[in-house]
């Protein structure tokens, strides 16, 4: 057989298969069989060089012609079954196409089933600015002048000049209780607010320290609130955000905004308080820091530390979620990591 007798059989065979195709998978396949790299076609026009000089150039031309051919009735037949599809009756019984949701990210699932546990109790959720007044962060809630935090190693300061010199530097806030006292600014006892919010601090990047992460802190003031208030409250948070059989303890610390000031524990979930790596091998890990709230922060926002007084907390969410997702490093949430996300 002739080369130019086989490019004939070859588009005598395209054709048929062509007049069988029914659907576009069908079609491309027969265009990859006759017309890609790996065809027939492919393989006959490779042999040209090897003809003789007045073969070649009629099998070149008639191979070009070919290729064309084929192309154009592909291009028809596809055209013809999108007619065909177009025409045929919708049938509106037949279950629709899923549209794909997302869902939200753990740290804000956090947020919300913390503050979903606050609000019952009678807790109002207010928001304050991440920008912040050096009077806000620090001078107001009784931390010194020469307090460590107060240093920039531990303060994200802005190099810009303060819209209210007397009121100090502005700074990224390195933690939510700035908004406690703008509340107390504004408004008198009795008050029950929860913050949530993003805070910045120049920690080492590390899977258990971030320079942005969120907190979510608590205020309650009155005329009779007590300690025992503070110690009820978070033992009924802690036990329903873990477990009714979640252990806590409270152990003495200290905080410039609040005295008497403790910080709270939970048993470790994964090893039940007998000591494992999770919790260091000490049974407990450290959940959140709370207090009564300090007569010098009442000065500062013009309350009578004579008349009121009242109790505060602060926890870490990315801390919370760790515990409840046994996640193990906090650069997770900020990694936008899909095969991550989707397991939360």
């Amino acid at each position: 057989m002739t080369v130019a007798q086989e490019l004939d059989q070859l588009l005598a065979e395209a054709l048929a298969a062509l007049a069988q195709a029914r659907s576009a998978a069908e079609l491309e396949q027969l265009r990859v069989r006759f017309l890609g790299r790996k065809s027939r076609l492919a393989e006959v026009m490779k042999t040209l060089p090897a003809l003789p000089a007045e073969e070649r150039a009629a099998v070149g031309k008639r191979g070009n012609q070919l290729k064309a051919a084929l192309e154009a009735r592909l291009a028809a037949a596809r055209e013809t079954l999108a007619a065909d599809t177009a025409r045929e009756p919708l049938d509106v019984t037949l279950p629709g196409a899923a549209i794909p949701q997302g869902w939200l990210h753990p740290v804000t699932q956090t947020i919300e089933a913390v503050l979903s546990l606050f609000i019952p109790m009678g807790f109002e959720v207010v928001e304050g600015p991440e920008l912040e007044l050096e009077r806000y962060n620090f001078d107001a809630l009784n931390i010194p002048r020469d307090h460590p935090s107060r240093e920039s190693f531990d303060t994200f300061f802005v190099e810009a000049s303060s819209p209210e010199p007397k009121k100090g530097r502005l700074l990224l806030r390195s933690h939510t209780s700035p908004v406690q006292v703008r509340v107390m600014e504004r408004r008198k006892p009795p008050l029950r607010i929860v913050v949530p919010g993003v805070v910045y601090r120049p920690d080492p990047l590390d899977p258990s320290h971030s320079f942005m992460f969120h907190q979510v802190e608590g205020l309650m003031v009155d005329d009779r609130t007590s300690f025992a208030d503070l110690k009820g409250a978070l033992d009924l948070f802690l036990k329903t955000l873990f477990g009714p059989r979640t252990k806590t303890r409270f152990r003495p610390h200290f905080f410039p905004f609040t005295e008497p000031s403790a910080e709270v524990d939970i048993a470790c979930a994964s090893c039940g308080g007998r000591g494992c790596p999770t919790c260091g091998k000490k049974g407990w890990l450290e959940i959140m820091g709370c207090g009564m709230v300090h007569p010098n922060v009442f000065k500062a926002v013009g309350y009578d530390p004579r008349a009121v007084q009242g109790f505060a907390f602060g926890l870490g969410v990315e801390r919370i979620a760790m515990l409840r997702h046994g996640i193990t490093d906090i650069r997770l949430f900020f990694e936008n990591d899909l095969r991550f996300l989707e397991q939360c």
